[in-house]
C-alpha cells in the first residue's frame, strides 16, 4: 500500500534515486512535492518529477524505489499541460544535490499557471500560498501568461479564453 509522501520520504526518494544515477542529471519537482519541500503542506499523494536528460537507468530504478518507500511517483511537469517559455531550467529553484542528481523545483511560474489551468481547490490554495510567500508575483504571472499565449494552440485540451479568465481571476487583470 502506498503512503503519502512527507518531506522525509521525499528526501529519501532523492537520495535513493541519486544513488542510482551513473551520470549527471537534473530532477525537477512539481506540484505537491514543491509544496511539501517549501513547507506549506505536510504531505502529498504523488511525487511529480521530470528527469533531464531522460535516463532509462533512472526510469528503471523508480519502481523499486517506489516500492521500498511506499510512495507514488509520477512523471509529470507543467510543460505537459501548458506551454513553458525557454529557459525554464534556469528559472527552477535549486534544492540540493544527491549523488549525480541535482534537484530543483520546476519553474514556479509554470507550476502556478498549470495549477490555475487545472483548477482544483488544492491547486488554487497552493497558488495563493505561493503568492503569500512571495514565490510568485501576480504581475509577473500575467506577463508569463502573455508569453505563452501564442503557443496555447499546441494544447488542444486547453481553451485559451477560459484559461486567460482563470489566470486573471487568480492574479488580477491588468
Amino acid at each position: 500500500m502506498r503512503e503519502v509522501a512527507d518531506a522525509e520520504r521525499i528526501r529519501r526518494f532523492m537520495h535513493s534515486l541519486g544513488h542510482e544515477a551513473d551520470v549527471d542529471a537534473r530532477v525537477y519537482f512539481t506540484g505537491g512535492a514543491t509544496a511539501v519541500l517549501y513547507g506549506w503542506r505536510a504531505s502529498t499523494i504523488d511525487i511529480d518529477i521530470k528527469i533531464v536528460p531522460e535516463s532509462d537507468r533512472l526510469f528503471r530504478a523508480i519502481p523499486q524505489i517506489k516500492e521500498s518507500l511506499h510512495i507514488n511517483v509520477e512523471l509529470a511537469a507543467p510543460l505537459d499541460f501548458i506551454p513553458v517559455p525557454p529557459g525554464w531550467e534556469d528559472r527552477s529553484p535549486y534544492i540540493e544535490r544527491a549523488g549525480n542528481i541535482t534537484y530543483h523545483h520546476f519553474d514556479l511560474y509554470a507550476q502556478a499557471l498549470a495549477k490555475v489551468e487545472r483548477g482544483h481547490a488544492q491547486d488554487l490554495e497552493d497558488v495563493q500560498e505561493m503568492m503569500r510567500r512571495g514565490l510568485v508575483e501576480p504581475p509577473r504571472a500575467l506577463e508569463y501568461l502573455s508569453k505563452i499565449e501564442p503557443n496555447l494552440y499546441r494544447y488542444p485540451a486547453l481553451d485559451p479564453a477560459s484559461f486567460r479568465r482563470a489566470v486573471e481571476a487568480v492574479f488580477g487583470a491588468r
